[in-house]
């Protein structure tokens, strides 16, 4: 099961379940929230990157897990104040995030936003 809509988001980034394994990573994937009316994400960059994330994240025993949050409505999302942007640093959608254990310590190491997400060659390397 390559992509997951089951993680519960911890309370900070440095509280995310990393593997402890040599190379262990976790992807974690801020999308816009499905409108109840046309029940698609209500922002278009995450429509149009959807695709590109599902066949990255594909069913292939090599495929990473791609945890996916949604950050609400486009109203909530609009607040300055929300948990995604003030705890999680999360000002464009969509975005995803790769977290690793560096000295012991769980860190972000490296995040793509809508641009690099739709250019295969760096959305092919940041799943290394």
């Amino acid at each position: 099961m390559p992509i997951s809509r089951s993680m519960t988001l911890p309370k900070s980034p440095k509280h995310v379940n990393v593997p402890n394994i040599p190379n262990g990573k976790t992807y974690i994937a801020f999308l816009s929230s499905t409108d109840p009316d046309t029940h698609q994400p209500w922002c278009p960059d995450v429509q149009v990157t959807w695709p590109h994330l599902t066949a990255a994240f594909d069913d292939s025993p090599r495929s990473p897990l791609l945890n996916i949050i949604e950050v609400g409505g486009r109203e909530e999302w609009r607040e300055p104040d929300n948990n995604y942007r003030v705890t999680w640093n999360i000002n464009e959608l969509p975005t995803v995030v790769r977290y690793e254990r560096v000295n012991g310590e769980i860190v972000e190491t490296m995040r793509l936003v809508k641009s690099g997400i739709l250019k295969s060659s760096t959305l092919y390397d940041f799943l290394q």
